[in-house]
């Protein structure tokens, strides 16, 4: 009898089993196509890959496979190989070696066969086929038996040629080792190129021969060699990325001055500058020798870089030099240049011809779209579509970075809605449509160290490489969220710190190991968004401010507050179990003990006391979230002087403190409106 139960009961969870469908694999960016296959294949040390042994690229794309995937099993110590049989259980197919420098529009297109018994990996190009190793890297996984890659067939290719990630290492120097752990990044989830913003007010970055005082003398000491510099492209043309320079002109380009003030539209003289915004010195457009400087000083730089591309910026030039030289409106009179803009236009056209000369083809912000300029001009817009669509119009070709601002600090739900055929690039067809080559995700570095670099590129950075890469109705935010934060902890086993760091820095707040207080208090705020920072400073910040504060350590979005807002929405719609109802009380309650529990850290630390006023506000709205959720359950209607007594509540909490929010607000909030059955106690946010 005891036998025959046992058997029913294993009958039915096979039945279970088998009824049950498969997951999604947890992919970012989504393939174009995914059939999910049976069984899995296992990752021992038997595993082996094979390729074309007369294709180097496509060998030294096999040996950085092989060692992310021992890194990321831990199987580092055992036999997994590359190998030119085709007998190996993992075999790499492609019908051509890529170019030696990755190009624009190479075919990166592949599909993946995996299987029980092994894999097959066809591609045209060898790029292709590191973007499927990549996909296989993110499917190894941990199984009951072991590390295995489930069986699947995936057809994959790119919905952007361009997809790139701008990091701004002017205003903040950041480091090779550093930039070089985040083009493993950008290859992990199919990103492909890298814009290098090279200069600045705050700083020149590049060590030239030909002009020796650009980083000589605008750069603090802190720039890059060229043998870094060609190592750097050499890393990242290994990992199929391209490697843009951008070197701003005629504006933000105080660095430029102070070993060469000639260049400049006023006499000077000029220092590097430590502060943030737009800039008065700029470019003398009207001076032959100006031309003669950027001739001998982008053909230097074009060597140096080989892609064909080369950025010049061209953004944000206020003209008040221009306005105030008598030499330069003369100028301006004598070639019926009618304003700035279209002083700015003479300029970017002659620096058009110097790019040409050098065998590259120009790039620039925005403001470069004026009339005549070079229809081969590729214009990046930080305006939004409307300005990219614009472009695609008079015939360039263009890119979107508005909505991709991860400086901004807005979630990865934001960036993931902006596509740059949307709002106003939505009407575009044939070959306006054609025109717009992808987007660039972009870091600027105001706020920025080689210590928090990271946790503020990813992991949202893989949303917006997943919106340049899939589909465009690959569009579900929730599996967009449920993917993020698996790749979230894949990007950790590459070495980036987006993770790692957030402890050490909570720590040298604290001043000792204790940090639980603090975490709780860190985990549910967020900094400030937009260019909010700079307007609520108590003192100016400059490029020499220390960014060690509560700030710079907390996360741009806050998973704790995503979690508990979707336990609030469950609560108020009464679809609560009570596990979670329980759950939902206990963090409430943490929250509301936080300022008890975070003073004897603050009585030790300036930097915790300067955040005591923002965990008072946590436990005042955990109080206020604790009585609606007691007020909800009981089904009770709250007086209105207690409805009004929370208005103030949230009111007050809703004022930025310590240049951070609280992120859990609008949840709280959102459970004071459901226990006060339509009384108004503020906007949910």
């Amino acid at each position: 009898m005891v036998r025959t139960f046992l058997v029913l009961i294993m009958l039915a969870a096979a039945c279970l089993s088998v009824a049950e469908p498969r997951r999604q694999p947890y992919l970012m960016p989504m393939p174009a196509s995914v059939q999910q296959g049976s069984g899995q294949l296992a990752l021992d040390t038997s595993f082996t890959v094979a390729g074309s042994a007369d294709n180097p690229a496509l060998q030294r794309a096999l040996g950085l496979f092989l060692e992310d995937l021992r890194r990321k099993t831990g199987m580092t110590a055992l036999s997994m190989k590359v190998t030119d049989s085709r007998s190996a259980i993992f075999v790499v197919k492609t019908d051509r070696p890529s170019r030696d420098v990755p190009e624009l529009g190479e075919d990166e297109s592949y599909r993946l066969e995996v299987s029980s018994s092994g894999a097959i990996l066809t591609a045209a190009t060898t790029l292709g086929a590191m973007r499927g190793l990549e996909t296989f890297l993110q499917l190894a996984e941990a199984t009951p038996r072991g590390f295995a890659v489930p069986a699947m067939t995936i057809q994959d290719k790119p919905r952007f040629p361009w997809r790139g990630l701008m990091i701004d290492v002017s205003r903040h120097f950041i480091p090779i080792a550093v930039l070089k752990r985040n083009l493993d990044g950008m290859a992990a989830v199919k990103l492909n190129v890298f814009h290098w913003h090279l200069s600045d007010d705050q700083g020149f970055r590049v060590e030239s021969k030909r002009f020796p005082r650009l980083q000589g003398m605008g750069s603090d000491g802190l720039y890059y060699t060229q043998a870094e510099v060609r190592d750097l492209v050499r890393y990242a043309q290994e990992r199929g990325i391209r490697v843009v320079p951008e070197f701003d002109m005629p504006g933000h380009s105080t660095a430029w001055y102070v070993g060469y003030p000639e260049l400049a539209s006023g006499p000077g003289p000029y220092a590097i500058e430590r502060k943030w915004g737009v800039f008065v010195p700029t470019m003398d457009p009207t001076e032959e020798k100006t031309y003669k400087f950027l001739d001998r000083f982008i053909g230097e730089m074009a060597a140096l870089f080989p892609d064909k591309y080369f950025h010049i910026g061209g953004d944000e030039v206020n003209g008040k030099q221009w306005d105030a030289n008598p030499k330069i409106q003369e100028f301006m009179r004598r070639h019926g240049l009618r304003n700035n803009e279209a002083l700015q236009g003479y300029f970017d056209s002659r620096v058009e011809k110097i790019v040409r000369k050098h065998g590259k083809i120009m790039l620039g912000w925005d403001e470069v779209l004026q009339p005549g300029l070079p229809k081969d001009v590729v214009v990046q817009s930080w305006r939004g579509q409307a300005s990219l669509a614009e472009a695609a119009r008079q015939g360039h070709r263009s890119l979107l970075s508005y909505g991709y601002y991860l400086d901004l600090m807005w979630p990865a739900s934001r960036h993931y809605a902006v596509d740059p055929l949307g709002e106003g690039a939505s009407g575009l067809e044939g070959e306006q449509q054609q025109a717009i080559l992808g987007g660039e995700a972009c870091l600027w570095s105001e706020y920025v160290s080689p210590e928090d670099i990271d946790s503020r590129i990813w992991p949202r950075a893989a949303a917006i490489a997943e919106r340049l890469w899939s589909p465009a109705d690959i569009n579900d935010v929730n599996f967009m969220y449920t993917r993020l934060e698996h790749i979230n902890n894949q990007l950790d086993g590459l070495g980036l710190t987006h993770n790692s760091s957030y402890v050490p820095m909570l720590q040298r707040m604290t001043g000792s190991g204790d940090v639980g207080p603090l975490r709780v208090l860190a985990d549910v705020v967020e900094p400030v968004k937009d260019y909010d920072r700079e307007d609520i400073a108590v003192t100016e910040e400059t490029s020499l401010t220390p960014l060690n504060r509560l700030v710079d350590a907390a996360r741009p979005e806050s998973n704790t507050a995503r979690r508990f807002a979707g336990m609030v929405d469950l609560v108020v719609a009464g679809t609560a179990d009570s596990q979670t109802r329980q759950q939902l009380r206990s963090t409430l309650a943490s929250w509301r003990d936080n300022l008890t529990e975070l003073q004897p850290l603050a009585q030790e630390s300036f930097l915790v006391k300067e955040a005591m006023p923002v965990s008072a506000d946590l436990s005042n709205v955990a109080q206020a979230g604790l009585e609606a959720l007691d007020c909800i359950e009981k089904h009770e209607n709250p007086p209105q002087a207690w409805a009004t007594a929370q208005a103030v509540i949230i009111a007050e909490a809703q004022k930025p403190k310590a240049q951070v929010l609280l992120a859990i607000l609008p949840s709280v909030t959102k459970l004071i409106q459901g226990c006060s059955a339509g009384k108004d106690v503020g906007p949910v946010q």
